[in-house]
């Protein structure tokens, strides 16, 4: 197969499914990974996809409001996404009343939380189940489980969480942005985000460095009403509008 068919190839795989790892379009295509990461590092360098750790996602993602799999995404930048996990576990105090959010970042979180001693309120399908195997407080919001993302979301799931008063919220997010804040491509999703992030007294957003300079359809707050938990700042300019820590610096 001809270079450029190959490139045409990973192209028209990006564009059905959003994000495709290494080892998938090695089956695909019939070749070598490392024929495949040289594909990927010279299609980012042309602006064509968006390499990331362990594959890569399709630049319309930006704009789009389609989003991929609980599957396709945990598989990309998990030990960015374990180091961050890492460092937010241990923000949680005893007593503390914590909300999770559904995402694989938030997910990892759980795998590292181990305060027995706080209460945990989580919209995460995957996550409440975690919390019980150890034997932790939680509690599920209750609404429509939405299947892309595993997370409980509608009209009755806000009204829940408006009951309540965290002192902390983990929340993740699809894309960071200075002027649009905080985004995701879906409209329940985010209005679940947003109250979160009011109903908390502190919020921190988990978020991975290919989440920065991305902008999704529907914006959910301002930078400066969350912390950002992050692995590396790849512009200086959002440490200008909130407080971020990075983990991997």
């Amino acid at each position: 197969m001809l270079t450029q068919e190959r490139y045409q190839m990973i192209l028209n795989i990006l564009n059905e499914k959003s994000a495709i790892t290494v080892s998938e379009l090695t089956k695909i295509l019939n070749t070598s990974e490392s024929t495949i990461r040289r594909d990927l590092i010279t299609l980012d360098e042309m602006g064509k996809l968006k390499k990331v750790f362990g594959g890569a996602t399709s630049i319309k993602q930006s704009s789009g409001v389609l989003e991929d799999t609980v599957n396709s995404r945990e598989v990309l930048m998990i030990e960015e996404k374990k180091a961050i996990a890492a460092y937010a576990a241990p923000l949680i105090n005893d007593n503390d009343f914590v909300y999770i959010d559904a995402g694989t970042t938030t997910s990892h979180l759980v795998d590292y939380i181990s305060n027995d001693k706080a209460t945990y309120v989580t919209n995460g399908i995957t996550h409440a189940r975690k919390l019980i195997h150890k034997g932790i407080n939680a509690y599920i919001v209750g609404g429509r489980i939405k299947p892309v993302t595993e997370a409980v979301v509608g009209a009755e799931g806000i009204r829940s969480i408006k009951n309540f008063n965290f002192t902390k919220a983990f929340i993740g997010t699809n894309g960071i942005d200075i002027q649009a804040g905080f985004t995701t491509p879906d409209i329940e999703e985010a209005l679940v985000k947003e109250m979160a992030i009011e109903k908390s007294y502190m919020a921190f957003v988990l978020a991975d460095h290919t989440k920065f300079k991305r902008v999704f359809p529907v914006s959910f707050s301002s930078l400066k009403k969350c912390c950002i938990i992050t692995d590396s700042l790849p512009d200086g300019k959002f440490a200008d509008e909130t407080v971020i820590k990075e983990v991997m610096k």
